[in-house]
Order: structure tokens, then C-alpha cells, then sequence
């Protein structure tokens, strides 16, 4: 029989995008090789900044209905300070993507590797594994989707509209449950935070009277709540206390990065962006183009997000090599830091992109 093809759209993007892109893929490929079962086909398009200065057009032409036809999509990173809209906003045509083909729930995990920098002093800090669920399609983010949604009252006055409908929020709130549900199957809490402000703002009042009504659908999944203020204050003084939070799109931007930097830094940061059809997988980091093509970036973000990739193919297809194989990176990554046999360069270590890769590629047969 031969192995089921998985079609993967891969946008590079700007400044390491190339390069973290480039190392995930040597790592799925090994992945596949190791496991076998499954062909994962890689097809490249132009995206970002770069291209958008060099063709005016910010994504090419025709490679958006090509990542509507894919089975996942990986993505790099986007963006140039250098290089940004007449109106100061810079190329983002990844924000596009999430709301064409409504990657409604967008997932940060946070987890704390051995021998791996933990800003926190409090020993508890090791065992921090907590995942973000950031709504990735409104919120604030609504008005930056498209241009032209902002207004513009005039020279002095310029408006943002934060939106939260019940459709989407429904299901975000029943992914973060799932999600929760799947971690407690785990030896996790099974705990889910409802972030919001919902003391002040009615569209967060809003927010938390739906997640009221989703949590009676998970009995067995506890529901708490916390505003988000105290949540950025929380993150410091005891995020090893927290399983699965939900929040609007915003708040999780802001909180996925906080608690990036309190494992280590954005170089750990995988990102999945998750919609009823589609999948997007993508470091949470910038595109850090003062180390672009220097081979310094730290491609783990990138990779752990591979890892997330496999696993969502998994659970669409139901074709259990490909849980194995996201399995077996996650697996390697850890290992790799338990073992002193990773250590990138932004943790002071002397392994630039490809070293780290390579090292991942190494671990690999010895975890499966």
C-alpha cells in the first residue's frame, strides 16, 4: 500500500523565516522517514514584506487558493520594520489568511524545557505547561484583517472596532474545552480560564456569558475565570498553576509573548491557528531581521510547530503515524535539552539553526 500524501503550502516569509522554515522541514522529513506511512508534500509560495517590495503585491498571486487546497499550511515568518503600508501598518497578509479561511482558534502551548533559561526563581517554574487559546479572527484584530475597516474620523481621531460574535465564539470556547479535555486524558488538569475584561466592556461580558453556556457541555472539565489584567500579573507570580485560557484575540497576543519569555523566549514560542477546515502552523516569533541569514535563530519555535502540524493532520485523518511522529519531535526537542545535546545560540549555547536541526534530526531514531 502506498503512504497516504499530505500537501503542506509553505509561505518562507521575511528576515529568519527562510531559515526556520527551511530547518522545520529537514526535521518533518526526517520525522516521516523515521516513522513511514505517510508522504508530506511541500509546495513554496511568496508572502511578506519582501515580496511585497519587490512585486507590490503582498502574498503571490493565486497561492491563497493554493493554501485553501492544502492539507496544513507553514509559515515562517512576515514582516520588515523597514517596509510598511502607506498607512504605517506593516505587510501582514497572514492576518488575511486566518479570517478567509477562519482559523477561529489560535493555539500557544507554553512549556518549560530542562537546562533551558527560566527567568522565574521559584522552582515551580519548571514545571510550567499551560497552552493559550487566542480567538485569531476578531477581537481587535478585526479591523487590521482588512483594510479599511478602521476609520478614520479625521486627523485626530481614528477608531478600531473590537468585535466578538456568539457562531465563533462558540466554537472557540469548545476547542479550548476539547483541548483541555484531551490534556486532562493526559495527567494535565483539565482546567479552562475564561480571560477577559468583562468588568468593563460588554463585548467581554458577552464573551463570558457564552463561555458559561459552553463549559455546562464539559462536566467533567473545570471553568474558571480571571480578567486580564490579573492574568498578565498571575503569569508571573504562578503560571505553573494554569492548564488551558481562552481569550479574545488581543489579550492573547499580548499574553502568548509574555509567557513565551518566561520559558526561555520566543525561540521556544510554536503557534497553531486552527479553523473547522484548516490549519496554519507558525513560530510565534517576529521575523528578527538584525540575525536574518546569519544562521543564528533559534528554529524551535518552528519546529515544535511542525510538531503541531503532524498532530493536526493526525486528527483529521485519523492515520495514527502521523501522531507518532509529532510525538517523537516533541519528544526529541526534550530529550535534546535534558541531555545538554541542544543548545542554541539565543540560550547562550554555540548551535546555530542548522546545528539545532540537525542535533532534533540526530535524537529523532533514538525516541521512536
Amino acid at each position: 500500500m502506498s503512504p497516504s500524501t499530505y500537501h503542506v503550502a509553505v509561505f518562507r516569509g521575511d528576515g529568519i523565516g527562510p531559515d526556520v522554515t527551511d530547518a522545520t522541514i529537514a526535521v518533518l522529513k526526517a520525522a516521516q522517514k523515521c516513522v513511514g506511512g505517510f508522504c508530506l508534500n511541500f509546495s513554496s509560495y511568496h508572502a511578506g514584506a519582501t515580496y511585497f517590495r519587490e512585486s507590490g503585491r503582498d502574498i503571490e498571486q493565486g497561492s491563497e487558493q493554493a493554501a485553501e487546497q492544502a492539507d496544513a499550511i507553514l509559515l515562517g515568518a512576515i514582516g520588515l520594520p523597514e517596509i510598511r503600508h502607506l498607512d504605517g501598518t506593516e505587510i501582514a497578509p497572514h492576518l488575511r489568511l486566518r479570517e478567509q479561511l477562519q482559523l477561529y482558534a489560535g493555539v500557544r502551548p507554553v512549556r518549560a524545557y530542562p537546562n533551558t533559561p527560566l527567568p522565574l526563581a521559584d522552582p515551580r517554574a519548571s514545571a510550567i505547561d499551560l497552552v493559550i487559546v487566542r480567538e485569531s479572527t476578531e477581537g481587535l484584530f478585526y479591523s487590521a484583517a482588512v483594510h479599511g475597516r478602521t476609520q478614520v474620523a479625521n486627523e485626530n481621531e481614528v477608531r478600531d472596532t473590537l468585535r466578538i460574535t456568539r457562531n465563533t465564539t462558540e466554537k472557540l470556547h469548545d476547542f479550548a474545552f476539547q483541548l483541555a479535555r484531551q490534556r486532562k486524558n493526559r495527567g494535565r488538569p483539565g482546567r479552562v480560564t475564561c480571560v477577559d475584561k468583562a468588568n468593563v466592556f460588554r463585548s467581554m461580558a458577552f464573551f463570558r456569558k457564552i463561555f458559561d453556556e459552553r463549559a455546562e457541555q464539559f462536566p467533567d472539565i473545570s471553568a474558571d475565570y480571571n480578567y486580564i489584567d490579573a492574568q498578565a500579573l498571575d503569569l508571573i507570580r504562578k503560571p505553573w498553576s494554569f492548564d488551558v485560557m481562552v481569550m479574545e484575540n488581543m489579550y492573547g497576543d499580548i499574553l502568548s509573548d509574555l509567557a513565551g519569555g518566561l520559558v526561555g523566549g520566543m525561540g521556544m514560542a510554536a503557534c497553531a491557528e486552527i479553523g473547522d477546515h484548516h490549519g496554519l502552523f507558525q513560530p510565534a516569533h517576529g521575523s528578527a531581521p538584525d540575525i536574518m541569514g546569519r544562521d543564528a535563530a533559534n528554529p524551535l519555535a518552528c519546529v515544535l510547530s511542525g510538531s503541531l502540524l503532524l498532530g493536526y493532520l493526525a486528527e483529521k485523518s485519523g492515520q495514527d503515524q502521523l501522531d507518532c511522529a509529532a510525538e517523537m519531535i516533541e519528544s526529541a526537542v526534550y530529550t535534546g535539552f535534558s541531555s545538554g545535546r541542544l543548545r542554541p545560540l539565543e540560550f547562550g549555547g554555540d548551535q546555530g539553526t542548522r546545528a539545532v536541526a540537525d542535533e532534533v534530526i540526530n535524537i529523532l531514531p533514538t525516541v521512536g
